[in-house]
Protein backbone atom coordinates (compact mmCIF):
# COMPACT_ATOMS: atom_id res chain seq x y z
CA UNK A 1 0.00 0.00 0.00
CA UNK A 2 1.17 3.60 -0.27
CA UNK A 3 0.32 6.56 1.98
CA UNK A 4 0.60 10.10 1.06
CA UNK A 5 -0.13 12.49 3.59
CA UNK A 6 -0.23 16.12 2.33
CA UNK A 7 -0.70 18.48 4.69
CA UNK A 8 -2.66 21.35 3.69
CA UNK A 9 -1.59 24.71 2.08
CA UNK A 10 -0.96 27.89 3.69
CA UNK A 11 -4.06 29.40 4.64
CA UNK A 12 -5.90 32.86 6.33
CA UNK A 13 -5.34 33.17 10.01
CA UNK A 14 -8.48 33.49 11.72
CA UNK A 15 -11.90 31.85 13.11
CA UNK A 16 -14.04 30.25 12.68
CA UNK A 17 -11.65 27.50 12.13
CA UNK A 18 -13.24 24.91 9.87
CA UNK A 19 -14.06 28.08 7.54
CA UNK A 20 -10.49 29.16 6.77
CA UNK A 21 -9.40 30.19 3.39
CA UNK A 22 -6.44 29.17 1.38
CA UNK A 23 -4.26 32.70 0.86
CA UNK A 24 -2.83 33.44 -2.56
CA UNK A 25 0.85 31.67 -1.73
CA UNK A 26 -1.77 28.41 -0.43
CA UNK A 27 -3.56 28.13 -3.61
CA UNK A 28 0.21 28.38 -5.71
CA UNK A 29 1.35 25.87 -3.51
CA UNK A 30 -1.67 23.81 -3.64
CA UNK A 31 -1.56 23.69 -7.59
CA UNK A 32 2.44 23.15 -7.59
CA UNK A 33 1.93 19.90 -6.02
CA UNK A 34 -1.27 19.27 -7.52
CA UNK A 35 0.42 18.87 -10.99
CA UNK A 36 3.60 17.32 -9.23
CA UNK A 37 0.49 14.75 -7.73
CA UNK A 38 -0.62 14.55 -11.29
CA UNK A 39 2.48 13.75 -13.01
CA UNK A 40 3.77 10.78 -10.09
CA UNK A 41 0.76 9.33 -8.39
CA UNK A 42 0.32 5.87 -7.65
CA UNK A 43 -2.27 3.62 -9.40
CA UNK A 44 -5.96 3.25 -7.77
CA UNK A 45 -5.19 6.56 -5.80
CA UNK A 46 -7.99 7.32 -3.14
CA UNK A 47 -8.13 11.13 -1.97
CA UNK A 48 -9.36 11.44 1.38
CA UNK A 49 -10.09 15.14 3.08
CA UNK A 50 -10.25 16.93 6.22
CA UNK A 51 -13.88 18.41 6.09
CA UNK A 52 -12.22 21.78 6.66
CA UNK A 53 -12.46 24.72 3.69
CA UNK A 54 -8.42 24.78 3.25
CA UNK A 55 -8.15 21.02 3.29
CA UNK A 56 -11.23 20.98 0.10
CA UNK A 57 -9.64 23.84 -1.75
CA UNK A 58 -6.11 22.30 -1.33
CA UNK A 59 -7.52 18.79 -2.86
CA UNK A 60 -9.73 20.89 -5.00
CA UNK A 61 -6.40 21.46 -7.25
CA UNK A 62 -6.08 18.11 -7.63
CA UNK A 63 -8.53 16.00 -7.56
CA UNK A 64 -12.55 16.62 -8.45
CA UNK A 65 -13.76 13.41 -6.97
CA UNK A 66 -12.18 13.27 -3.73
CA UNK A 67 -13.97 12.02 -0.19
CA UNK A 68 -14.54 14.05 3.06
CA UNK A 69 -13.75 12.27 6.07
CA UNK A 70 -14.92 13.93 8.94
CA UNK A 71 -12.62 11.91 11.37
CA UNK A 72 -9.64 13.88 9.66
CA UNK A 73 -10.84 17.18 10.73
CA UNK A 74 -8.01 19.16 12.74
CA UNK A 75 -8.68 17.52 16.71
CA UNK A 76 -8.08 14.31 14.18
CA UNK A 77 -5.42 11.78 15.68
CA UNK A 78 -2.90 9.08 14.32
CA UNK A 79 -5.62 6.30 14.80
CA UNK A 80 -8.20 8.36 13.06
CA UNK A 81 -6.17 8.62 10.08
CA UNK A 82 -4.80 5.04 10.40
CA UNK A 83 -8.73 3.84 10.10
CA UNK A 84 -9.78 6.00 7.41
CA UNK A 85 -6.58 4.69 4.85
CA UNK A 86 -6.67 1.07 6.19
CA UNK A 87 -2.96 1.03 6.46
CA UNK A 88 -1.09 -1.22 5.85
CA UNK A 89 -3.49 -3.72 4.74
CA UNK A 90 -5.66 -2.08 2.27
CA UNK A 91 -5.00 -2.31 -1.50
CA UNK A 92 -4.21 0.51 -3.58
CA UNK A 93 -2.77 3.68 -2.52
CA UNK A 94 -4.43 6.97 -0.11
CA UNK A 95 -3.36 10.20 -0.07
CA UNK A 96 -4.80 12.01 3.44
CA UNK A 97 -5.34 16.35 2.74
CA UNK A 98 -4.92 16.75 6.55
CA UNK A 99 -3.53 18.86 9.66
CA UNK A 100 -1.37 19.18 12.19
CA UNK A 101 -0.21 17.68 14.66
CA UNK A 102 -1.71 14.26 13.22
CA UNK A 103 -0.10 14.24 10.01
CA UNK A 104 3.27 14.51 11.74
CA UNK A 105 2.57 12.50 14.75
CA UNK A 106 1.82 9.64 12.07
CA UNK A 107 5.25 10.21 10.20
CA UNK A 108 6.75 9.71 13.34
CA UNK A 109 5.08 6.59 14.18
CA UNK A 110 5.65 5.29 10.21
CA UNK A 111 9.45 6.02 10.41
CA UNK A 112 10.61 5.50 14.22
CA UNK A 113 7.85 3.54 15.90
CA UNK A 114 6.69 6.09 18.31
CA UNK A 115 4.35 8.93 18.00
CA UNK A 116 6.40 12.28 18.27
CA UNK A 117 5.33 15.99 17.38
CA UNK A 118 7.37 16.07 13.93
CA UNK A 119 6.57 18.93 11.50
CA UNK A 120 5.29 19.04 8.03
CA UNK A 121 5.04 22.32 6.61
CA UNK A 122 2.26 23.46 4.82
CA UNK A 123 1.42 22.29 1.45
CA UNK A 124 3.81 19.61 1.91
CA UNK A 125 3.64 15.71 0.71
CA UNK A 126 5.31 12.60 2.44
CA UNK A 127 4.88 9.33 0.57
CA UNK A 128 5.25 5.93 2.50
CA UNK A 129 4.83 2.81 0.89
CA UNK A 130 5.04 -0.85 2.71
CA UNK A 131 6.86 -3.58 1.98
CA UNK A 132 7.75 -7.60 3.62
CA UNK A 133 11.10 -8.76 3.42
CA UNK A 134 12.34 -12.05 5.38
CA UNK A 135 8.20 -11.95 6.98
CA UNK A 136 9.15 -8.71 8.28
CA UNK A 137 6.74 -5.55 7.08
CA UNK A 138 8.42 -2.09 6.86
CA UNK A 139 7.54 1.11 6.09
CA UNK A 140 9.92 3.00 3.38
CA UNK A 141 9.87 6.45 2.87
CA UNK A 142 9.72 7.05 -1.05
CA UNK A 143 9.42 10.77 -1.20
CA UNK A 144 9.17 14.20 0.91
CA UNK A 145 8.40 17.13 -1.10
CA UNK A 146 8.10 20.34 0.16
CA UNK A 147 6.17 22.55 -2.19
CA UNK A 148 8.71 25.55 -2.57
CA UNK A 149 11.04 23.26 -4.25
CA UNK A 150 8.58 22.37 -7.09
Amino acid sequence: MDLLLWRHAEAVDGSPDHARELTQRGHKQARRMAAWLTENKPKHLRVLVSPTLRTRQTASAFADDFEIVSSLAPDGSVADILAATGWPDASGAALVVGHQPALGRLAALLLSGEEADWTIKKGALWWFTNRVRDDETQTVLRAVIPSELL
